[in-house]
């Protein structure tokens, strides 16, 4: 795929106009400007990687999958990081053993 005449593809994901690296501190600093411009609650941009992260967890993507994508060295790191125990995920824990021992209700 053709971008523009200058560019080149390093594989980043933010990257400049050229295809070269964005410096993370700039991104930051202009993700932030964004979502003060647009009122939304402060955010880092650092938290939608853990927001995902979480999500997808609770949302039972195998823990090796996002452990991949988020490029941690083992699935321990992942768990411990990114998985938070809440009360729906006890009732689920609870119903999920319930139908294996007494079969599906």
């Amino acid at each position: 795929m053709q971008i523009g005449s200058g560019w080149t593809d390093h594989g980043l994901v933010f990257c400049q106009v050229d295809g070269t690296m964005l410096h993370p501190e700039r991104f930051s600093r202009s993700f932030g400007d964004r979502v003060r411009q647009l009122g939304l609650p402060t955010i880092r941009l650092h938290d939608l990687r853990h927001g995902w992260a979480t999500m997808a967890l609770g949302g039972k993507v195998n823990a090796r999958v996002v452990q991949e994508r988020l490029g941690h060295a083992n699935v321990g790191i992942t768990l411990n990081v990114y998985s938070h125990v809440t009360d729906g995920m006890h009732d689920n824990a609870a119903e999920t053993v319930a139908d294996i021992v007494f079969g599906d209700r």
